[in-house]
């Protein structure tokens, strides 16, 4: 045993390297005793190398050494005669009692004359890894429930990858940017992460970063006490208190002024926030989420965002794919879409027609999925039948106008004085009413919409009593 451990006391290079190595790494001698004993394996094993120290291997109860259930000693296990381990996953016994998942990996240490002086091994915690994985499989079926309530609708590749970057993203506490366009779901994504992490039993705050003047949002986000302004009337909590323990969204991030980016950052970094008016700092434990439809890095570059919070922000980027690389996705949306409209309206719908189908797929869909169901919405408001037609569809999905198609300019409207009712609808009183309700009590649009001229729309709410403005 001296032997062994004299040359490791004497080699600085060799300590060093031990208490360097990440793993856990412990020496023994030619008896199985323990000689040496890095700072990994004492935070692994809860034991310290001084009360460890000359004991024999087996006190860590490895239950799997080439194949047998716990052996008794090093000559039982085998290691001198084959010179090896092969790496290879076992449980260990910790001091406090409980076992841990590791993979070992050992082998001997030979003089120059060829006689085994010691044994090395290895030890990795496959503690936190199985936890993730555990977690990574929870978030998996979380995520299928709220797939399954209609919470993300989608199985085109790009949206299963976002899909992934979810569940990745339950199995960590990191800060998370999501990326896209206008209505292509930031708030619904934010909303499913949060709902499939570790903090879903905690409060989810979500604020919109555009919507508020530079003061008002520094009261919003951080709070007040106090006398801190005019008409701060009382000690006010901020919305990062609101959401202590859970998760803050905050949407539309690239909108925040230089002064609030350096507060943001100072509460990523530091963990800690100030009330407006007060010098006392309170400590939050949150998860932040952000989300943009700008190109953080252009403002980054151009001199109005900080570069440090931008990093500090996008550890863990998701980006979210405009629907018109989606399309596959469309019909399912639809579907659901059509079902939510169902209940809401009392109507029994039960699909779309091939034309309207049509129409729709060939729309470039600037507004993404929010723009989707509202022309959903818009088509309930209109449709008689039991199911959509391409003339319940708003004007600009019927004529294509949003898409950079062939640049055929949209069929111009019926001509003044000129009554052709759309095919396959019969214009009654309750159709009109619900046009005009739809087109804000617009006589023209409400032209457009049904395909007859403004005039015959005037005669006609004549004819039906129809008043001129809403009542």
């Amino acid at each position: 045993m001296k032997h062994i451990h004299q040359e490791i006391q004497k080699n600085e290079l060799v300590k060093l390297l031990l208490e360097a190595i990440g793993d856990g790494v412990f020496v023994l001698d030619p008896h199985g005793r323990i000689v040496a004993w890095n700072p990994a394996m004492e935070a692994i094993t809860g034991y310290a190398f001084q009360e460890i120290k000359g004991k024999h291997c087996r006190i860590l109860k490895f239950n799997q050494c080439f194949g047998r259930d716990r052996p008794s000693g090093i000559t039982d296990c085998g290691i001198l005669k084959t010179g090896r381990v092969v790496p290879a996953e076992c449980l260990i016994t910790h001091k406090l009692g409980h076992t841990l998942s590791i993979t070992k990996n050992a082998r001997v240490i030979k003089d120059t004359r060829g006689e085994i002086i010691g044994i090395v091994e290895t030890v990795t915690d496959l503690t936190e890894l199985k936890k993730t994985r555990l977690k990574m499989e929870e978030a998996t079926r979380r995520l299928g429930e709220l797939n399954r309530l209609g919470g993300i609708i989608a199985k085109s590749r790009v949206m299963q990858n976002v899909f992934s970057f979810i569940k990745a993203s339950a199995a960590s506490d990191t800060s998370i940017l999501i990326q896209g366009e206008s209505g292509t779901g930031k708030e619904l994504v934010a909303g499913a992460i949060h709902s499939i992490g570790e903090r879903r039993d905690q409060p989810m705050v979500t604020v919109n970063c555009s919507a508020l003047s530079e003061s008002l949002l520094e009261s919003e986000l951080f709070g007040h006490v106090k006398g801190a302004f005019t008409g701060a009337g009382q000690d006010r909590i901020g919305r990062f208190e609101q959401a202590d323990g859970g998760t803050i969204f905050l949407d539309e991030i690239g909108e925040i002024s230089p002064y609030i980016q350096v507060k943001l950052l100072r509460v990523l970094q530091e963990k800690e926030i100030e009330r407006v008016g007060d010098s006392r700092k309170r400590k939050v434990d949150i998860r932040v989420i952000t989300a943009t439809n700008k190109d953080l890095k252009s403002l980054v570059d151009a001199g109005t965002f900080r570069e440090d919070l931008y990093y500090r922000l996008k550890v863990f980027p998701i980006f979210l794919p405009p629907l018109r690389e989606r399309k596959e996705d469309i019909p399912l949306l639809i579907r659901h879409f059509i079902d939510l409209n169902d209940k809401t309206s009392g109507k029994a719908v039960t699909g779309m027609t091939k034309q309207a189908m049509q129409a729709v797929m060939d729309y470039h869909w600037p507004g993404n999925i929010r723009e989707l169901a509202n022309a959903v919405e818009h088509a309930f408001v209109l449709c008689t039948g039991r199911e959509i037609v391409i003339e319940d569809l708003p004007l600009e999905i019927r004529h294509g106008n949003a898409g950079p198609k062939d640049g055929t300019p949209p069929p111009p409207s019926a001509p003044p004085g000129v009554s052709v009712p759309r095919p396959g609808h019969r214009l009654t009183r309750e159709r009109l009413v619900a046009i005009l309700h739809a087109a804000g009590w617009n006589k023209a649009e409400a032209a457009r919409q049904t395909g007859l001229s403004r005039a015959s729309i005037w005669k006609y709410m004549k004819k039906w009593d129809i008043p001129m403005q809403p009542e």
